[in-house]
């Protein structure tokens, strides 16, 4: 899996996503504290907040900032949107109002939301071999659960010597070398092919995600992941705390056990996606995640809550998380040109965020409202239902080509290259109006 960062720019462009995810994680850190600082009793209505202003970033600028990503060069793109947020996070430490912080907040997770799924799209132009690209989305996988366990560590140790507001100094700095690292390579920026109108391309990476069956399927996968994902971010501190009466110590290392089954689960799949299919692999993660809530709700009815059941199940979540999220970029890539990936990857970006907007309230709200058992019941069913819409619009049989012809071109056609007569097979993309666009290799 390593061997891929031989490759200069993708090197530099893994680097650039490490030390961005770090100055990520530092600024989550500083802004609870920030916030029970302005907030007091408050902070979890304020922090609430924020994460609400950062999904409807996520959800509303996504879809337009991929409109206009071929019509920018992309390194020039990301360096600007990686300066915005680093002067965001710069502006953090002064203010003094909790307003302030929710506009700061909408600045930065926009600035995000076009950055993401911009350097998403860039990656498959960069390694265009699919093997070495799926390596790629495995490192990309660990490097966002590596900074689930290191940022919080890397945090404490700083607050042991300075105060909160220094931590947005690091997010400055992640953001800063961020850019510098893009900077220093030479991107792909693939140009439209014809001019299209701001509404064609503000809703071109949606029609065509809609349009796609197993990118149909990818939504409804992406309902499981926020079912699963929902409950292990909103109510491990119920469980862990309130429940269980532990420490945060322990609330750590419940986290960390989630972490590390989505870190096992991407070292093992590139070898298992060269030998299996996308579609039975991510499915089987799904429903992994369906029967560890199901498991872990019959656990709890018949003998209680403990500790090490909630590690394991939260592992076993992990490892069904990450089987579903890794191979995903895979199926985007060979959904569009390389001129409508941005857009295919801001639909991705934008969907899956509102699955998770829903979530993320239903998730606390039945914690809160009804106990364990329902949240965990609910999730699960929704789940399910999830999977269920991924099976039935993203079918077993589902072909990535097909055979047609082309009566109408001739025989030395580029279009017909290396064909045996007019009917032939090569791989298709679907768009809003059900036409076809031939893809080679």
């Amino acid at each position: 899996m390593l061997a891929i960062l031989a490759d200069r720019t993708y090197r530099h462009l893994f680097l650039a996503q490490v030390v961005a995810l770090l100055g990520t994680g530092l600024a989550t850190m500083a802004l609870g504290l920030l916030a029970f600082d302005l907030a007091g009793d408050r902070a979890a209505l304020v922090l609430g907040t924020v994460f609400t202003i950062k999904m409807v970033a996520y959800v509303g600028i996504a879809p337009i900032a991929g409109a206009f990503a071929d019509r920018l060069p992309r390194r020039a793109m990301l360096v600007t949107l990686d300066l915005i947020r680093a002067a965001v996070a710069l502006a953090l430490p002064f203010v003094t109002e909790i307003w302030q912080v929710y506009v700061l907040i909408f600045l930065l997770q926009s600035a995000s939301a076009a950055f993401t799924p911009t350097f998403q799209a860039t990656i498959p132009d960069v390694l265009p071999d699919e093997a070495r690209y799926t390596r790629a989305l495995s490192l990309s996988r660990l490097a966002y659960d590596l900074e689930n366990i290191v940022s919080p560590a890397l945090a404490a140790m700083l607050l042991a010597v300075m105060s909160y507001n220094t931590l947005f100094l690091g997010t400055v700095a992640g953001f800063v070398a961020s850019a510098l690292l893009v900077l220093s390579v030479i991107l792909p920026s693939p140009k439209a092919t014809k001019p299209r109108g701001i509404y064609d391309r503000t809703t071109r990476g949606i029609r065509i995600y809609l349009a796609t069956p197993r990118l149909r399927g990818l939504l409804g996968l992406n309902l499981a992941v926020a079912s699963a994902g929902a409950m292990v971010l909103v109510n491990s501190v119920v469980l862990v705390r309130g429940q269980l009466g532990l420490d945060d110590t322990a609330l750590a290392w419940t986290m960390f056990a989630f972490g590390a089954g989505s870190m096992i689960s991407a070292l093992a799949l590139p070898r298992l996606l060269d030998r299996l299919p996308d579609r039975p692999m991510m499915v089987a993660g799904a429903w992994l995640m369906v029967a560890a809530l199901l498991g872990i709700a019959g656990v709890i009815l018949v003998f209680g809550l403990s500790w090490p059941l909630l590690l394991f199940v939260w592992l076993l979540i992990g490892l069904g998380n990450s089987a579903v999220l890794t191979p995903s970029g895979r199926l985007l890539r060979r959904s569009a040109h390389p001129e409508d990936r941005p857009a295919i990857f801001a639909a991705q970006f934008a969907l899956s965020h509102a699955c998770w907007l829903l979530t993320y309230p239903l998730s606390g709200w039945l914690m809160t409202a009804f106990g364990t058992l329902p949240a965990l019941l609910v999730l699960a069913g929704l789940a399910a239902i999830g999977i269920g819409a991924a099976l039935r619009f993203w079918p077993a049989k589902a072909l990535d080509s097909l055979p047609h012809e082309h009566p109408d071109l001739p025989p030395d056609h580029p279009h017909l290259e290396g064909q045996v007569g007019k009917v032939h097979r090569h791989e298709i993309i679907i768009d809003d109006l059900h036409r076809h666009w031939p893809m080679r290799g």
